[in-house]
């Protein structure tokens, strides 16, 4: 792929924001999209909170819409190679040109009380970029929390909150019902909501906040429910719709949760885009839902899976699947982990199903040391090495892997980024 000067020279720019942080707030967003003349009112958007599933959610739901013949744009974070992932149309990242246009745009816009932080500037590049590309549907993922957060700029046909869990606590609040109340600040005056947030405190944070703006809330397990059959297929049962015998293309059990959401939003959306509850564009749409780095398998001989679990709930998901999907094949796990994690419960999530494990960091600053992670793995009785990169990690474990055995690679999205870097080189593997 050749990159030109100019686009990398934006990138810098760009990434250089992220000195100023995380700043909870609308008003710089508003300042921005206003400047651009608020490309955000010129197509109809879809917002996807929660802890876990948001990502996988909001990528079914484009890739359903896409399938429906509507042009389609989805907003997700982090990217983990390119920039361009993050900003996708009819299902694939804008190219260079287009994400230097969307940049120059915002950049000319005044300054106001403070400098843009990255995920803001970046929200405003990818609200122009669906405008100029005529998108009539645009999938909006949020970065943190949801009130305060960049993309609730939006008013949505529909919102959706995945689930919650203990996550970010010093920004959305140390309890989960803290944590929901911060995820329902998406909810807007009279437009509907769809949850498959489970524990009561959470929940009736969201139920009081879906009171206050009068908007219609779908629950999972009571307004739509949805039925995993022997055979890994799909049954799906709503508000109007019954399908059935549906396969996903996404891994893990937790999807059929996630499959349910967004089939539930196809529903809450019908009368603005009749053609998305076909049944053919359903089963279509679900097969083609593509959310790399998520129980991702990149390569065979031996399997190479991909996965995130960034989180303790991700990584509880992760340790069921490679406990049922290992079946007795020997499993190296290649694992970073970010400081601000709960790695010892994660770690105990997912070395169960592991025979091998290779510590590594990756390049962020935020990474634990490699050597803090190897004592806690071997502390839970793992039989570790330590790799002071991620390239070399997963190098590491493809050679020593027998081709029926498993590499997982996990604890971080940027790990993940920086595996698949390697795994796209092949000079590079051995």
């Amino acid at each position: 792929m050749v990159v030109s000067d100019e686009y990398t020279a934006c990138l810098n720019r760009l990434y250089r924001l992220r000195r100023f942080g995380i700043k909870l707030g609308l008003d710089v967003i508003s300042g921005l999209l206003a400047h651009l003349g608020n490309p955000q009112q010129y197509y109809h958007c879809i917002h996807v909170a929660g802890t876990n599933g948001k990502g996988s959610v909001a990528a079914s739901l484009a890739s359903l819409l896409t399938a429906a013949g509507y042009r389609t744009g989805l907003y997700t974070s982090p990217h983990l190679v390119r920039f361009n992932e993050r900003i996708a149309i009819d299902g694939r990242p804008i190219e260079d040109d287009e994400v230097m246009a969307a940049y120059a745009a915002v950049n000319a816009a005044p300054t106001r009380d403070r400098e843009p932080t990255f995920f803001e500037f970046a929200t405003a590049m990818a609200l122009d970029a669906f405008r100029r590309q005529k998108v009539q549907w645009a999938v909006i993922e949020t970065g943190m929390g949801g009130r305060l957060d960049a993309t609730n700029i939006i008013r949505p046909e529909v919102s959706i909150i995945t689930n919650i869990s203990l996550e970010h606590r010093a920004y959305l609040g140390a309890t989960l019902a803290a944590i929901a109340g911060e995820k329902a600040g998406i909810i807007k005056e009279g437009v509907p909501v769809v949850s498959g947030v489970t524990q009561p405190t959470a929940l009736a944070a969201v139920r009081k906040a879906a009171d206050i703006h009068q908007a219609p809330l779908l629950q999972l397990g009571t307004d739509f429910r949805v039925r995993r059959r022997p055979d890994g297929s799909l049954d799906y049962s709503g508000l109007r719709h019954q399908w059935h015998r549906l396969s996903l293309a996404l891994r893990g059990p937790h999807q059929y949760t996630n499959a349910a959401l967004a089939l539930a939003a196809c529903e809450t959306i019908e009368p603005l885009a009749p053609r998305i509850v076909d049944a053919e564009v359903i089963r279509d749409g679900l097969q083609r839902t593509r959310w790399p780095g998520r129980l991702e398998i990149v390569r065979e001989h031996p399997t190479v899976i991909l996965d995130g679990a960034h989180n303790l709930a991700a990584a509880r998901n992760l340790g069921r699947y490679l406990a049922g999907e290992a079946r007795g094949r020997p499993v190296t796990l290649v694992v970073g982990i970010l400081d601000d994690k709960p790695f010892r419960p994660m770690l105990r999530a997912l070395l169960p199903s592991c025979h091998r494990v290779i510590c590594t960091r990756p390049r962020i600053d935020r990474a634990l040391p490699a050597q803090r992670l190897a004592e806690e793995a071997r502390i839970q009785g793992a039989k570790v090495m330590i790799q002071p990169t991620v390239a070399e990690a997963v190098k590491t474990a493809i050679a020593m892997a027998a081709p029926e055995e498993i590499v997982c690679v996990a604890g971080s999205l940027y790990v993940v980024g920086e595996a698949k870097e390697v795994l796209d080189t092949p000079s590079d593997m051995v």
